[in-house]
């Protein structure tokens, strides 16, 4: 059998929640790991998202833990058209739960996730993100 849970690194980028605000985003530390996979679950829109009422992810990278700039179409898999780090953006109804992934192939240390919130929000949306650690170097992971 091939045995995942002592090869992979789970990390909360966005804890479970309603959120009709932007999140405080932490810092994922890759340190000891080779790849990582950004899901973000989304649960029904709590508005009808538009043009000017958006919920934005921003993605952005960092080799300190100080200096963040926003990644581009070369630092991901699975999503192409970046723009200022932009890697989802809700824009139109957002009607039924799902989940957007994409994967993180750049080579900086730090990973910070933000839901940026813009227009009126007046009902949350339900929203989570885990980043996915892979190829660890050392194993097991705890």
């Amino acid at each position: 059998m091939r045995d995942l849970v002592h090869n992979l690194g789970l990390v909360s980028a966005i804890t479970p929640a309603v959120l009709a605000a932007d999140n405080v985003p932490v810092a994922i530390d890759l340190l000891g790991f080779d790849s990582a996979l950004i899901a973000i679950n989304l649960g029904a829109g709590g508005i009808t998202f538009t043009a000017t009422n958006k919920i934005e992810f921003l993605l952005t990278h960092s080799d300190d833990d100080t200096t963040y700039v926003p990644v581009t179409d070369a630092d991901l898999q699975g999503v192409t058209g970046i723009t200022s780090g932009i890697i989802l953006a809700l824009k139109t109804l957002q009607a039924a739960p799902s989940i957007f992934r994409v994967g993180y192939k750049g080579g900086r240390r730090y990973l910070k996730l933000l839901a940026d919130f813009s227009g009126t929000h007046g009902t949350g949306t339900p929203i989570s993100a885990m980043v996915i650690k892979g190829n660890a170097s050392q194993r097991p992971v705890a």
